[in-house]
Parts: C-alpha cells; sequence; structure tokens
C-alpha cells in the first residue's frame, strides 16, 4: 500500500471519530430540550388539576350559596303566608315555596355530585403531584448525566484534535488538501476500499485503468465516478 494511504487511513479514522463527537455534541443541547419539554407538559398537567379542582371547589361554592339564598326566600314566603288574610294568596305562596323546595331538591342533587367530583379531582391533582415530583427527580439526574455526556465528549474531541494534528504533519503535503476536499464533500469517507472492481464509496465499477493503479499503490488513485481516494483490497 502506498505510504501515503496509509497515514490518510490513520487520519480518516480520528476524523471519523471526530464527526462522531461532533453529531453527539450538537444532539445533547436538543435532548435536553426534549426532557425539558416533557417536564413542562407534565408541569402543565399539574397546573390544569389544580385549576379544575379550584373551579370545582368554586361549583360546589356557587350551589350551596344558591341553595342558601331559595331558603331564605322559603322564609320569607312563609312570613307572608302567616301574615296574609286572603286564601289565594295564601295558595300563590304555598306554590312558590313548593317551586322553590322542588328547586333546592335540585340543587342538592347536583352539588353531591359536585362534591364527589372534588373528590375525584383531589385524588387526581394528589396523583399527578406525585408523579410530576418523580418526573422532577429524573430531570435533575438526566441533566447531570448530559452535564457529564458533554464534558467527556468535549474532553474525546480535544484529544482527539490533539491527536490529528500530529497525524498531519505526517502526511504527505501534496495529498493532505485532496482529502481534506473530500472529507467535507462525501461525509467523512475521502478514503475508501476497491472491493471486487468497486468502488467502496458510491460502488460503481472501476475502469480497469483506475483498478491498475489502485492494485500497484505507486500512486493516489482515485474514482473516477465520486473522486474518492481508494486503496487497494
Amino acid at each position: 500500500m502506498h505510504p501515503a494511504l496509509r497515514q490518510l487511513l490513520i487520519l480518516q479514522e480520528r476524523d471519523q471519530k471526530i464527526l462522531s463527537a461532533t453529531k453527539n455534541l450538537e444532539k445533547v443541547p436538543r435532548e435536553q430540550a426534549d426532557e425539558k419539554r416533557k417536564l413542562d407538559d407534565d408541569a402543565a398537567s399539574l397546573v390544569k388539576a389544580h385549576d379544575f379542582l379550584k373551579q370545582s371547589e368554586l361549583s360546589v361554592k356557587k350551589v350551596e350559596l344558591d341553595v342558601t339564598t331559595r331558603r331564605n326566600t322559603i322564609s320569607r314566603l312563609k312570613q307572608q303566608q302567616f301574615e296574609t288574610r286572603k286564601n289565594e294568596e295564601f295558595t300563590a305562596l304555598g306554590n312558590e315555596v313548593k317551586r322553590y323546595e322542588k328547586e333546592i331538591d335540585a340543587l342538592e342533587t347536583q352539588e353531591l355530585e359536585l362534591m364527589e367530583q372534588v373528590d375525584d379531582a383531589r385524588e387526581k391533582l394528589r396523583f399527578i403531584e406525585e408523579k410530576h415530583g418523580k418526573l422532577k427527580q429524573i430531570y435533575a439526574e438526566v441533566m447531570k448525566d448530559f452535564i457529564a455526556k458533554e464534558k467527556n465528549l468535549k474532553a474525546m474531541k480535544a484529544e482527539l484534535e490533539a491527536e490529528r494534528a500530529v497525524i498531519c504533519v505526517e502526511v504527505d503535503a501534496d495529498v493532505l488538501p485532496l482529502y481534506e476536499k473530500l472529507m467535507k464533500s462525501k461525509g467523512g469517507q475521502a478514503v475508501v476500499q476497491a472491493e471486487n472492481g468497486l468502488c467502496g464509496g458510491c460502488h460503481m465499477k472501476l475502469v480497469p485503468s483506475t483498478l491498475v493503479k489502485v492494485i500497484a499503490s505507486k500512486e493516489i488513485a482515485q474514482c473516477e465516478n465520486c473522486g474518492r481516494i481508494l486503496y487497494p483490497e
């Protein structure tokens, strides 16, 4: 194998690791944002459950107030009945009393249903509060893991870049610019193997003259289709 190819393969191995570390570092903020979004969504559910309980409790109080108002009205009507001397007025007041009593019965039934709703809402809120508390603990631990992961990736990348700088000094200066250009344009795969007469990058068939160059390894050979640097099997 051509000496320059050996150097390029070593360099490419470091560069691919640097690319992997870079991609993983880029994912960390997105992964952190995803975890934060989960926590925020759960917090929103907690607020919604709390608001529902508060609204249910207010509904119970409103019904209680309506019942009290009607009881006061019944007391007033009965007092008017006691004071009136007209049979028609007495009967009319009595009918009003019965109407308000029916309304009270309906309101008390509604109050019982609302009180059950309040109990259910309190239980649901308690469950969501416990769940949210656990999720906050998990979130805190996950954030610690992300911080450690980011720190390790940065340290790894710095170490690889230091190694790369040393390797670059040993790479043929005439070949390095071509390699750098291909690394950028070919997604981190500048040097590939010629396998069974095919380019290991684009998988197109190589012309015989290119294969001869690859096998001879006396000069740098490139795929005539994608331009990648080739090394023999």
